[in-house]
């Protein structure tokens, strides 16, 4: 199922709870308090027109995005307790020799599989697929993996050696693994309704 939302990537947590308290949207933040290393610190996610109009809040970058729900139900259909716990966020920069379309189209064709099969522990898991770039860094997708807690997507992220291969050679096929930024170890932070 695939939902289009707003996305909204900040390196100010405090200003990114204040935008997701007034749109009613769902905040990721950073789970770590130093953040000065990582692409966003916190990343609000929701459908309410509130988000555009507070776009000049956002000081990473807005997107509208195409949620693609591939394990567990859409987030804004998830009740306060069915939602994930940790989160790793992956920003997705399109292999340039394949292109924006393609690359996407092999993420969510060839890439979920694979991911299905590695991340055996994962509990959810989210491709936000980006349609249109409002401000920010020229991201062309941002995956959610989502985790029972920290430990598990820590330390349990592949269900082997093999696995975590398969996955590597799989990524470097539609995303360009030198400019895509890291991850962002993420947990919900608030229960707002989407």
């Amino acid at each position: 199922m695939s939902t289009l939302k707003i996305a909204a990537a900040f390196a100010d947590k405090a200003e990114a709870e204040k935008v997701a308290n007034l749109s009613q949207s769902l905040m990721f933040e950073a789970s770590t308090e130093k953040t000065e290393h990582l692409p966003f610190a916190a990343l609000v996610l929701g459908t309410s027109a509130t988000l555009m109009a507070l776009k000049q809040r956002t000081d990473v970058g807005l997107y509208l995005v195409n949620e693609r729900a591939v394990l567990n139900q859409p987030l804004s259909l998830l009740e306060q307790d069915m939602l994930p716990a940790s989160v790793g966020i992956f920003p997705m920069v399109a292999n340039a020799e394949i292109g924006a379309e393609a690359a996407d189209r092999h993420w969510r064709e060839q890439h979920a599989p694979i991911a299905l099969e590695v991340h055996t522990a994962m509990t959810h898991y989210y491709q936000l697929a980006v349609i249109h770039r409002f401000s920010g860094a020229d991201w062309n997708g941002l995956a959610l993996c989502c985790f029972a807690n920290e430990d598990d997507l820590r330390h349990k992220f592949y269900n082997s050696s093999e696995g975590k291969r398969r996955v590597a050679e799989d990524v470097a096929k539609f995303a360009d693994t030198k400019n895509s930024p890291r991850r962002v170890v993420a947990r919900l932070a608030g229960h707002h309704t989407m």
